[in-house]
């Protein structure tokens, strides 16, 4: 008696592939969805990592930057933004890209997909967009730049000495000085809303002189003076550092910065005047440091 043929067997006699073989789609799909569920989670647990008690809920609309304290961090504030949308903006498409190829080239069967040699309009995507992304960034970034590093007639003169492991501050207008050591920082006080010349060097390594507030910072060099000017514009205290990696003693090269009205950096001009600290000083002999079980002078490794 014939039988009829199987549907999964042609009259050829070729084995045609079973439609059994899509069942794994959903373990596929499981699979997409533990994977997307992970990387939500990674970005949450690194979006909360970034939080905390000093920024408060508003360093959301600065993204992730302090208060501002100076008249530069508006130029500096808008190309963060910017390379944050620049940022955002090739993410989204690269995302999107890999989001599309794996729904829409998922494995749905046995069958080897269509096989093809190259996309033109693919290609000339991933090439030309590098190229303007770069280009525009650099564009912006050259822009504030020359903004940020504008030269404008200081009221004050403030002459920074960076040295291992502490600062020193002279005034020269007032002839005094503020100098810290590695147990005890030293305050830099400045008026509000007078711009201020800042002269940095170094009587040993490179440094680098940073306030966050100011969202400004430059490279303290030794045998180069580098100087910039800026103009605080809010009272308050806050918190300076030195953003190189100078040695064994970098962490502890902090000082605070007080920006205060006139009359009360008149007030501190006199009370260092008064407790002998006139003239300008140069950077103290750096401490002694114990490496391992051997002493160390200037903070160096002995050999």
């Amino acid at each position: 008696m014939p039988t009829s043929p199987s549907p999964t067997t042609p009259s050829d006699g070729r084995t045609r592939p079973s439609r059994r073989a899509g069942r794994g789609q959903p373990a596929r799909r499981r699979a997409v969805r533990l994977w997307l569920l992970g990387v939500a989670v990674i970005a949450g647990v690194a979006t909360l990592a970034g939080c905390n008690v000093e920024t408060g809920l508003g360093s959301w609309s600065r993204l992730g930057l302090p208060p501002a304290a100076s008249d530069r961090a508006p130029y500096m504030f808008h190309l963060w933004v910017g390379f944050w949308i620049a940022a955002a903006c090739v993410g989204a498409l690269v995302w999107g890209m890999i989001i599309f190829a794996i729904i829409r080239y998922r494995k749905r069967d046995e069958r080897a997909p269509r096989q093809t040699q190259y996309n033109l309009p693919l290609e000339i995507l991933y090439t030309a967009a590098p190229f303007i992304v770069v280009f525009v960034l650099f564009a912006y970034t050259i822009h504030g730049q020359d903004e940020i590093n504008k030269k404008v007639d200081p009221q004050v003169t403030v002459d920074v000495v960076a040295w291992k492991w502490s600062w020193t501050f002279n005034y020269p207008d007032a002839n005094v000085y503020e100098t810290g050591e590695p147990e005890q920082f030293p305050v830099l006080y400045l008026p509000v809303d007078e711009p201020v010349q800042f002269n940095l060097s170094s009587s040993d390594v490179i440094h680098s002189f940073w306030v966050p507030a100011f969202y400004f910072k430059m490279d303290v060099v030794p045998g180069r003076h580098n100087s910039f000017t800026m103009t605080p514009t809010k009272i308050g205290e806050f918190a300076g550092k030195c953003a190189e990696l100078c040695g064994a003693g970098h962490s502890q090269m902090l000082f605070t910065v007080r920006i205060v009205t006139r009359a009360q950096f008149d007030v501190e001009m006199a009370r260092l005047k008064s407790i002998g600290q006139t003239g300008q000083a140069p950077a103290p002999k750096a401490p002694m440091i114990i490496v391992g079980t051997t002493t160390a002078d200037n903070g160096e490794e002995p050999k």
